[in-house]
C-alpha cells in the first residue's frame, strides 16, 4: 500500500485516534492502523472508523442526555 500523502510504504501498525465535538474531548492510545513508513501519517481502515464513528455518537447522546437534566 502506498501513502497517499508522501507515496512512502505503509505498514500495519496502530496510531492514536482523538476528537474534540460538542463539550468532550475523547481519545484512544492505539487504534489499529496503516501508518506510513516515511511521513508517519496513519490510514485507518473502514472497520475501525465505523468503531469509532459508533462510539462518538454513543458519546453524543449520552452528553445530551447529561446536558438535558442540567436544563
Amino acid at each position: 500500500m502506498e501513502c497517499f500523502h508522501c507515496k512512502g510504504r505503509m505498514i500495519k501498525g496502530s496510531a492514536p485516534f482523538s476528537a474534540d465535538r460538542n463539550g468532550y474531548h475523547i481519545s484512544w492510545e492505539s487504534v489499529p492502523a496503516w501508518l506510513c513508513t516515511q511521513c508517519g501519517e496513519a490510514l485507518f481502515e473502514e472497520n475501525e472508523v465505523k468503531h469509532i464513528q459508533n462510539a462518538l455518537k454513543q458519546v453524543d447522546y449520552e452528553t445530551l442526555a447529561l446536558t438535558a437534566n442540567t436544563a
